[in-house]
């Protein structure tokens, strides 16, 4: 071989020297040009096509044409390198002579590469303006030995095989690998030919012995003649198939035309003309029979057995069974509504007054665009019964769907048609099960929509909900606009705050507050009774559960807002009961307080109650909870210490910013009384709230607190009877706060006598019962200074030299 041409003497000299102080090499050394390849590997002995495109491999080429001198080409580790480092290359290629080369259009050039022998690569001499390696070359090993025989029989039979059954490799391969007698370059050979990774064909290359080559070579032979034979299975397996598909079709052509001959119809044509007809019949909007007959025309021309005409059925079915023109009169007799309203649910007033204010507008009106009502109150007050009864009170279908937990937008609009089993959306599909176009379609749990990858339900509503755009909802998997103006949709919810705004936007909220204790009493005996003795097989000789009873399951056995409790409550004593009827017994029970621990055992829950003697330091406070009114101690201590504030019982962060500011009132109060030494810096003060198992927090408890700290700065006791709300400012003024109907339920209830409550508050007593109202003393207030004269024993007379109190109002 012929030596490269180094660029000049210094060159030449350098190359010399490395040449005679390498003591490592096993072989000489030379500078030569390199062309680095991204996907190919060249072997000794083969001729490969190269196309050279990089600027730094033509001058390479050029360079080598020039001084009729070989090149190093070498793959490189990763393909997408333009100017690759010597370490983005692997260290062993292939010397090879370059012939025949040919400039493209493109300005690549094609040129053929004859390997001459392996190299390292020792270093990259030069990068400017091509690439100069000096490379080592490798010497091969052959061992010539009965193993190596039978391996390279092996590999010629194993090669020849693949050939015969290859589309990729020319039978003329096999005449050139005939005169090839030398297993060395044999193995080479087979590797330049066969279509492997270029990693694999490095890993050939980096084979120096002949043997390991050969059993390499072997290997991936067997792999490849494995794959060949797969794909023959496969091929073999798509051309019965389509043979198959063909055979059918051509049967079925002729079937039909001699059913034609005969003036018999096809069962499927018979099932296609019977759609038609079915569209004819059925007074759809235009765009929806457009799609329908489109549909059919599809269904008619594809294979009866073909997995599309179930997808198409499937779809029409869907199309045609959608209630497009079917709807049910309205009956807006508002008496009768109000009528079926109180048959269904006692108390609610103020909701079926907006209920039956919407009917009337609708009769009025005769629109049948209105506003999207919303329900939201706590668990069991009766929100998804109401909506029955207002389909009942109206005439109309009535459908639920509930959406809590859903996350998928498909959920809502349907999935496409291209998906395996796709379906329409949950509205379209109630609006089916309705058969109506106009039902009340509930939407349960609108606060509990989910939002992740899948898409955002509650965005999906939109369109749905929005009286402007809602005449043309489309579902995904119908794809013709759906007329929803009519529906009259009715949503649910625990809390407001978790409906996206957009959405809350266009709802009108009806709160339904928790029942009283009295309304609870009044729907177990009207209504949870007679349902659960009717589902039990039981009559009202066989149980009588007096109103004390279920006063007392109320308060010691449920603690919720609604009445699901109350009536799982009834059905346990219900069963008992009913063991004993199936026994054949003569059964006649009554439940009273004095019974009740026999059917539902120890009380559950324990109500707040006043406390049972004055005390010092200690204040009544009334609470509202999402089950209703209760009463809470608040206590305070003084101690002596280091002027530290504790705060326990699990107080919110509002909870404890009011405490702070009843404690700066109390030192103004203490400073006028002169007892400012009682808050001093080195006194500790302790807040407690019992029940500390249960957050509490809120502004409401402030005058309570304040009230509880004069106490304990004074000496004076509070009274008992007495129970206070209301939020307190630093200056003492005393601000309204909310629950107050809730709130003086609870405080009757506890056995309070006399309340405390801010002035601002007086307008909430509208909707608050009688009894309560006339048995509850209720003083207004502004400021402190008339609430401690009412809370506190004594203090009116301590305070009469330095403190003038107003009158207080009385209720």
């Amino acid at each position: 071989m012929k030596q490269a041409k180094p660029a000049n003497a210094k060159e030449t000299r350098e190359a010399t020297e490395r040449e005679n102080t390498t003591t490592q090499t096993q072989g000489p050394t030379y500078a030569l040009p390199m062309i680095p390849l991204p996907e190919l590997v060249i072997f000794p002995g083969a001729i490969t096509p190269v196309l050279v495109g990089r600027q730094k491999s033509l001058r390479a080429m050029e360079e080598a044409f020039a001084n009729d001198s070989p090149v190093f080409m070498v793959l490189q580790r990763s393909p997408t390198i333009m100017e690759p480092k010597q370490a983005d290359l692997y260290e062993i290629g292939t010397v090879a002579d370059l012939l025949q080369p040919m400039r493209l259009p493109d300005g690549n050039v094609r040129v053929l590469a004859e390997g001459r022998f392996r190299a390292r690569l020792v270093e990259i001499a030069r990068t400017e303006p091509f690439y100069l390696a000096v490379v080592e070359e490798l010497p091969e090993t052959y061992e010539q030995d009965a193993e190596t025989m039978a391996l390279e029989r092996v590999v010629r039979q194993k090669f020849e095989q693949l050939v015969q059954g290859s589309r990729s490799l020319p039978p003329d391969v096999l005449m050139t690998l005939s005169t090839v007698e030398d297993a060395m370059r044999l193995s080479d050979l087979i590797a330049s030919l066969m279509e492997l990774k270029p990693t694999e064909k490095q890993e050939l290359l980096e084979t120096l012995s002949t043997k390991e080559r050969l059993q390499k070579l072997a290997v991936l032979l067997e792999r490849e003649l494995q794959v060949l034979e797969l794909e023959r299975r496969i091929e073999s397996k798509v051309k019965e198939g389509v043979s198959a598909s063909q055979r059918e079709f051509i049967l079925r052509e002729r079937l039909k035309a001699i059913q034609e001959e005969l003036g018999e119809r096809d069962i499927f044509a018979a099932e296609v003309e019977e759609l038609r007809e079915k569209v004819a019949k059925l007074k759809l909007p235009d765009e929806a029979r457009e799609r329908a007959l489109k549909e059919i025309e599809r269904l008619e021309k594809i294979p009866p057995m073909s997995p599309e005409t179930g997808v198409i059925r499937t779809y029409l079915d869907w199309l045609l069974s959608l209630p497009w023109n079917k709807r049910t009169k309205d009956n807006l007799d508002i008496e009768r509504a109000q009528q079926i309203l109180d048959e269904d649910h006692y108390g609610l007033k103020d909701v079926k007054e907006r209920i039956l204010e919407f009917l009337a507008v609708r009769k009025l009106t005769d629109k049948t665009k209105g506003p999207i009502l919303c329900f939201i109150g706590p668990p069991g007050v009766g929100k998804t019964s109401i909506g029955k009864s207002i389909a009942r009170a109206m005439g109309r279908k009535f459908v639920r769907m509930s959406l809590g937990g859903i996350r998928d937008e498909a959920e809502i609009r349907g999935h496409r048609r291209t998906y395996v089993g796709a379906l329409p959306g949950r509205i379209i599909q109630g609006i089916r099960q309705a058969g109506t176009k106009n039902p009340v379609f509930m939407l349960d749990e609108i606060d509990k929509l989910g939002v992740d990858w899948r898409g955002d339900p509650a965005a999906a509503l939109l369109e749905a909900l929005d009286p402007e755009q809602n005449n043309a909802f489309s579902d995904h998997y119908i794809e013709v606009p759906f007329d929803l103006s009519e529906v009259l949709f009715i949503l649910t919810g625990n809390v407001t705050d978790t409906i996206p705004p957009a959405l809350r936007d266009r709802l009108e909220i009806i709160n339904f507050p928790g029942y009283t204790e009295d309304e609870k009493v009044q729907i177990a005996v009207r209504h949870l009774i007679p349902k659960n003795l009717e589902s039990h097989g039981l009559k009202r000789e066989h149980l009588n559960i007096t109103e004390p009873a279920l006063r007392q399951i109320i308060r010691h056995y449920t603690q919720e807002a609604g009445v699901r409790n109350l009536e799982r409550q009834i059905q346990a004593i219900m069963r008992k009961v009913a063991v004993q009827v199936a026994k054949g017994k003569e059964v006649s029970v009554k439940v009273t307080p004095s019974n009740i621990a026999k059917f539902l055992g120890p009380p559950k829950f324990r109500l707040g109650e006043a406390e049972e003697q004055d005390e010092v330091g200690v204040a009544t406070a009334l609470a509202w909870t999402g089950v209703g009114g209760d009463v809470l101690s608040v206590e305070v201590a003084l101690l002596e210490g280091s002027g530290k504030l504790v705060l326990t019982g699990q107080l919110g962060e509002v909870m404890q910013e009011s405490a702070k500011a009843a404690i700066t009132y109390a030192r103004s109060v203490a400073s006028r009384l002169g007892l400012a030494d009682k808050l001093n810096e080195k006194t500790d003060l302790h807040i407690h709230v019992p029940a500390g198992a249960i957050p509490k927090d809120g502004p409401s408890a402030g005058i309570t607190i304040a009230v509880a700290l004069v106490s304990a700065i004074t000496g004076l006791p509070v009274r008992r009877e007495v129970g206070m709300t209301g939020e307190i400012t630093l200056r003492g003024k005393v601000l309204p706060v909310g629950g107050i109907k809730e709130k003086l339920i609870g405080a009757h209830r506890a056995g309070l006598k006399v309340v405390i409550l801010p002035k601002e508050n007086e307008k909430d007593l509208q909707d608050l019962p009688p009894k309560i109202l006339k048995e509850l003393q209720l003083v207004f207030v502004r400021h402190m200074d008339e609430v401690l004269p009412v809370a506190i024993k004594g203090f009116h007379e301590k305070l009469q030299a330095t403190v003038t109190a107003p009158t207080p109002t009385v209720a």
